[in-house]
């Protein structure tokens, strides 16, 4: 699939594309794996501009005291703990 946006956010995504099924990382560790540290906000930032999600599964991406940061797809954070669940990262009630 070919990305198309900014730099910045073409890495973001595919480093995204790299977490596996049923796990999730955060902004923070995202940010480092791109080598871009201190830029955690702006991880967030390309993860709500992600076009495919969730191919693109910006919904494994979490704050780093393991709030689900948000998620600008249809559905928004419900939708986000929805794929979630689905994929045993949290609990299902």
């Amino acid at each position: 699939m070919k990305l198309v946006g900014t730099e910045f956010q073409v890495k973001v995504w595919s480093e995204l594309q790299k977490i596996p099924y049923g796990e999730v990382r955060t902004y923070k560790q995202i940010a480092e794996s791109i080598g871009s540290p201190k830029s955690s906000r702006a991880v967030a930032n390309a993860c709500a501009k992600n076009p495919h999600p969730p191919l693109i599964p910006c919904h494994r991406v979490v704050r780093s005291d393991g709030g689900l940061g948000g998620y600008s797809a249809h559905g928004g954070t419900s939708e986000k703990m929805k794929l979630l669940i689905k994929e045993s990262v949290f609990p299902s009630d």
